[in-house]
């Protein structure tokens, strides 16, 4: 069976005199003494596996994690410091004696960590937080910001060339097993030139024309990759490890096959019938499907998940949703005080909220709730009087909710939620969530330091 964490620690350096490696100690000692958070990463770490994956407890996955996210490591430059610093082998737990993970343990154990375990891992650090007086709940701020996943810049053409050169490799590879029922043409050369056209095109009828050809390209690179998926299904393999990487082709020609299709409709309604596509409907990336677009007032579109943050007086966050599709920023308030509800067992004092979140509803449910001030950032037609309970409280609130856009920004340039460059929506949701435990773990060690 995994251990969750190690009963007596091996032979290890001592913390050197610097402040990082202060920090890092003052974490160590806050997961020492909540040794139920290595427990919780071992049962996810440990699921499916018969014994211990490259001999990594549960403790010291969660302190990778915690290195990790910290530094914005690949897992290439994490297994070397892992190797190389005394200080990070002394905060994961590794002694003198033990071996070094390697990337592909490292890897495997730490996209097995689920956002569900890393949520309650962070409810237990609020718990620690409240026991020791660092944060107490009562004065809460709420904003929402956006992370984006690893995609290149989405248009149509780039999507039917993803799709004709992925569904080409396929068949290839598909091919080099036996399953040679089917013939078929390697049009990426073709479609990559008319991919790059569409980009140089100056006028309207010349994409058009090229669209035409491309979208023809794809049509006979679909119903070719179609045919192989009906003989692979069909085809007996000659050993168990051909026979697995068949599985494996087949499993994902069953998954672009239709998003192909949705891509075809897509740009056929777009660019041949003029219509509009609503960003529901859009898919933006075959690789990361689960995309969502985001438009936040007059800027930039952002391709990725919006995710809403809670935020407290002592800068720890507090509470961290992440939404599927583009949600008003007004209809997710009164959720986010119900989960401070389910967090601390009552609502908080006061809450401040930015300008996107205000309505006359949000105000009259969430002062029912029990919270004595609700002020927005923005009135938009709302008395100051009804918000808080004096003009004084309302700026000071309203100051107090400018400090969380320092704390977003401090999440995306130290913490890697910029950008998740793990794949699917699960795994989009434990980088988030990865990321707020590290950061609030870095808060609560400079809050004891201090």
């Amino acid at each position: 069976m995994r251990e969750s964490h190690r009963i007596q620690p091996t032979l290890t350096e001592p913390w050197l005199d610097l402040p990082h490696a202060k920090e890092l100690e003052a974490i160590s000692c806050l997961l020492d003494q909540n040794p139920m958070l290595g427990a919780m990463v071992a049962q996810d770490i440990s699921r499916g596996k018969s014994r211990r994956t490259g001999g990594l407890t549960g403790s010291q996955a969660l302190r990778a994690l915690i290195v990790k996210q910290m530094n914005g490591f690949s897992y290439d430059e994490l297994a070397f410091h892992l190797a190389d610093s005394q200080t990070y082998r002394t905060f994961c737990q590794i002694g003198l004696a033990d071996r070094s993970p390697k990337r592909s343990t490292l890897a495997e154990n730490l996209k097995r960590i689920k956002a569900t375990t890393l949520e309650r891992i962070n409810r237990c650090l609020i718990d620690a937080a409240r026991s020791s007086g660092i944060e107490q709940g009562r004065k809460v701020r709420i904003d929402s910001t956006v992370s984006e996943t690893n995609i290149h810049p989405p248009s149509d053409s780039a999507l039917l060339f993803d799709c004709i050169r992925v569904l080409t490799r396929l068949m290839v590879a598909a091919r080099d097993l036996g399953v040679d029922q089917i013939r078929f043409p390697d049009r990426t050369r073709r479609a990559k030139r008319r991919w790059l056209g569409i980009h140089r095109a100056r006028t309207k009828r010349q994409r058009r024309r090229l669209y035409r050809d491309l979208v023809h390209v794809t049509k006979e690179v679909f119903m070719a990759a179609s045919g192989m998926l009906d003989a692979a299904s069909s085809h007996k393999p000659k050993s168990v490890f051909d026979a697995a990487h068949l599985e494996a082709i087949t499993a994902d020609l069953e998954r672009y096959l239709p998003l192909t299709e949705r891509v075809l409709d897509q740009t056929c309604r777009r660019v041949f019938n003029d219509e509009a596509v609503p960003a529901s409907e859009k898919l933006v990336s075959i690789f990361e499907e689960h995309t969502d677009i985001i438009v936040k007032a007059p800027r930039k579109t952002q391709y990725g998940h919006k995710v809403t943050l809670t935020g407290g007086s002592s800068s720890m966050i507090l509470d961290c949703v992440v939404a599927k599709g583009n949600p008003a920023d007004s209809s997710e308030a009164r959720a986010m005080i119900d989960r401070q509800i389910e967090i601390y067992g009552r609502p908080p004092r006061q809450v401040a909220f930015d300008g996107g979140y205000t309505s006359q509803d949000n105000l009259r449910t969430i002062k029912a709730m029990g919270v004595k001030d609700v002020v927005f950032h923005k009135k938009r037609g709302l008395e100051i009087s009804d918000m808080a309970k004096s003009v004084w409280v309302f700026k000071k609130l309203k100051n107090f909710r400018a400090g969380i856009e320092g704390c977003i920004s401090f999440l995306k340039r130290g913490f890697g939620m910029d950008r998740c460059n793990w794949r699917s929506f699960a795994s989009f949701r434990s980088y988030t969530w990865a990321s707020v435990v590290t950061f609030n773990l870095l808060v609560m060690a400079r809050h004891l330091i201090t």
